[in-house]
């Protein structure tokens, strides 16, 4: 008898990860597997087989890569939009869908944009949608001998809505040896009207309060602006300016948008990839790349993910609502689970920006 088919043979058990589907023997391979892999909801996933991937871009090559599944890539070239990488019910919604989806590219304004400040008249926003954001973007000359120490010459301030509502040129703290023409379009003229960098800061920070204290900033937040930005620190660190980790979104360092190696992509690539135009193509336009990282963060924001299960934590400081996860549980008790409630226990190592959406509890 063929031992291929030997009835007396038993097979050897597989243990499946549920949300990326790979196989291991043994049982404490997928449960260390799921602690290192943080699957949750909130990964980017294949509308049709369902598959968790660590990032957009992983996700893209699954549907559309070279080395791309058979059956997802082709169900997605018939009904899957390049852009949010969704899979619609058809051809006719996917069309309607793509209408949505790619957005025009915002109207360039370069040098001739006038300077704007709203940081007196602009209204505190006391609505409950959740958090409020205001996207930056600096311009940067260059300083030093060989002009290769970046300056911040010129911030661009935008509202959820698209609105300008803070634009100048700012005074270098040392002189300007390369004014990066080409890119920036700046020459010296343009600094005569230039704003003192202190009172650049004092009219970001007023805008970004939006009327909050600053123990309340630090603490959760508040009614502040969350900042929203491409490579945050580097903008932040020119205008020496401080703002508290827990309200920076950052499109540089957005786990979902970043490289498989969690490298980051250039603000160029996102907005082709994911918004479907150009930017770029004749200068730094700082106005154009604030609505674009806007519509990228809102983008992101607007996921629909489940919500994970909480349960109340009490301490004698204050109670708080904790999720639970693998480290909860003892060794003996994530044997006994299935791959779907090892699942559920396992968290992102990243906070999504969908928990933005929500209404903040004020406490």
């Amino acid at each position: 008898m063929d031992s291929d088919h030997d009835p007396l043979k038993t097979p050897s058990l597989r243990h499946k990860c549920s949300a990326c589907y790979k196989q291991y023997k043994k049982k404490e391979h997928l449960i260390e597997h799921m602690r290192v892999s943080y699957h949750s909801v909130h990964q980017p996933r294949c509308g049709v087989c369902l598959k968790h991937c660590k990032s957009f871009e992983s996700l893209r090559e699954h549907l559309m890569g070279p080395l791309s599944k058979s059956n997802c890539s082709k169900i997605f070239s018939e009904q899957g939009c390049g852009l949010c990488l969704r899979v619609l019910d058809g051809p006719e919604s996917l069309s309607d869908h793509q209408d949505i989806c790619c957005i025009t590219a915002p109207v360039h304004q370069g040098t001739s944009l006038p300077p704007t400040d709203l940081s007196d008249c602009y209204e505190e926003d006391r609505s409950d949608r959740g958090l409020g954001a205001i996207a930056i973007d600096c311009v940067m000359a260059g300083g030093g001998s060989d002009g290769a120490l970046d300056i911040c010459v010129w911030i661009c301030l935008v509202d959820e809505d698209e609105k300008l509502i803070f634009n100048t040129f700012v005074q270098p703290q040392i002189p300007i040896t390369n004014y990066r023409h080409e890119v920036t379009g700046l020459k010296e003229e343009h600094m005569r009207y230039a704003m003192p960098l202190k009172n650049v800061q004092e009219k970001v920070l007023k805008l970004l309060l939006n009327g909050e204290s600053i123990g309340r900033l630090r603490l959760n937040g508040g009614k502040a602006k969350l900042l929203v930005g491409h490579d945050l620190e580097h903008d932040l660190d020119c205008l020496r300016l401080n703002y508290p980790d827990h309200m920076l979104r950052d499109t540089a360092r957005y786990h979902p948008l970043m490289k498989t190696n969690l490298v980051s992509h250039s603000l160029k690539y996102l907005t082709r990839a994911y918004l479907g135009y150009d930017i770029r193509q004749d200068g730094h336009d700082p106005y154009e790349n604030c609505v674009s990282v806007m519509r990228l963060y809102k983008r992101m924001r607007s996921l629909d993910h489940h919500r994970q299960v909480m349960t109340l934590s009490i301490t004698p400081s204050c109670i708080q609502y904790v999720a639970p996860n693998l480290d909860s549980h003892s060794a003996k008790d994530l044997e006994k689970m299935t791959p779907d409630e090892l699942y559920e226990m396992s968290r992102s190592n990243f906070k999504c920006w969908c928990h933005d959406s929500r209404r903040v509890m004020q406490t």
